[in-house]
């Protein structure tokens, strides 16, 4: 049985000042996936990040990165595991190819040219390869977080937010070489605030909350688990039949929003609106997505801490 590539058992870290940013956080992400880590600021997610790449200490729990425990076994952990940060972080003395040289030299890493030359090309900074990375846009300097913390080849690979300020063209490019990478094996972790981009690349889905996984499950069982539903326009002086009240989840006028369990309640529907003789205007379906369902995880976490 394979290893997984980050393993976090019950971490708990509470501050000096009292606050508590992780509250027995456990989860496992395996050996080639495309896992994302969603929550609102605060969440802690980048808590848990940082103690998975032995920036900081956790206060009780235990984490590995394949398989090497962060805190018994620093080395080895650090080596499997390559991370960019939400923060820009350059040094403003080299140029991009010099940078990633460097970074390959923290890693005991020498004659990585070939591989500098894929990530340069991979990532669309071959005419920015000898250009000073104080020169360079927002957009081109995360691309450049992005190739350091590919450099020395980790199987795990962590992006934390990491189209943040990017334009749409870049934001294609990364996720084409990301993908690739994780084709080939790699194991890719991912926080975001564009949802959509977590709905469409990852195979699992961990959200948080005040320091807890509220949300654990596959994208594909995430969604599936919301609510689907209608919306209908009803023609002047019409009314819902009463058969259908059950199913009203919102009314404004003559506009209804129906809930369905799943759209095979949708022949119901239009069977008790056909019966009853009402006409209506337009019928669009409601797709459920990502965002519909962090936001109902969200709001129902608030409900019940109040």
């Amino acid at each position: 049985m394979s290893k997984p590539a980050l393993s976090i058992q019950n971490a708990v870290k509470t501050y000096a000042n009292g606050f508590t940013a992780l509250r027995g956080v456990s989860f496992q992400v395996e050996e080639g996936e495309f896992f994302g880590l969603l929550g609102p600021n605060g969440a802690g997610k980048t808590t848990l990040i940082s103690a998975s790449a032995g920036l900081l200490r956790l206060t009780s729990g235990k984490i590995t990165v394949n398989g090497y425990d962060v805190r018994n076994q620093a080395d080895q952990s650090r080596k499997s595991l390559g991370v960019v940060p939400q923060e820009l972080v350059f040094d403003p003395f080299f140029n991009v190819r010099e940078a990633l040289r460097f970074q390959s030299g923290y890693f005991g890493i020498k004659h990585n040219d070939d591989w500098i030359d894929e990530i340069i090309s991979g990532l669309g900074l071959a005419d920015k390869a000898n250009t000073n990375t104080r020169n360079l846009s927002g957009g081109m300097k995360r691309r450049v977080m992005v190739a350091q913390a590919l450099v020395h080849r980790p199987p795990v690979i962590v992006l934390d937010e990491p189209t943040a300020g990017v334009d749409v063209e870049l934001r294609q490019n990364l996720w084409q070489f990301i993908q690739k990478l994780n084709q080939q094996g790699h194991t890719i972790i991912l926080t975001t605030h564009y949802l959509e981009e977590a709905q469409s690349l990852c195979h699992r889905i961990a959200m948080m909350k005040n320091g807890q996984v509220v949300a654990l499950d596959s994208t594909t069982n995430l969604l599936h688990k919301e609510q689907s539903g209608i919306r209908l326009a009803l023609s002047l002086d019409q009314r819902l039949p009463e058969s259908l009240n059950r199913c009203l989840l919102e009314q404004e006028g003559f506009d209804c929003v129906l809930k369905l369990n799943d759209y095979s309640e949708l022949a119901f529907v239009l069977q008790a609106l056909q019966f009853a003789k009402v006409n209506i205007k337009s019928l669009n379906i409601l797709e459920t997505d990502l965002e519909d369902v962090f936001l109902n995880l969200m709001r129902d976490e608030q409900g019940a801490a109040a």
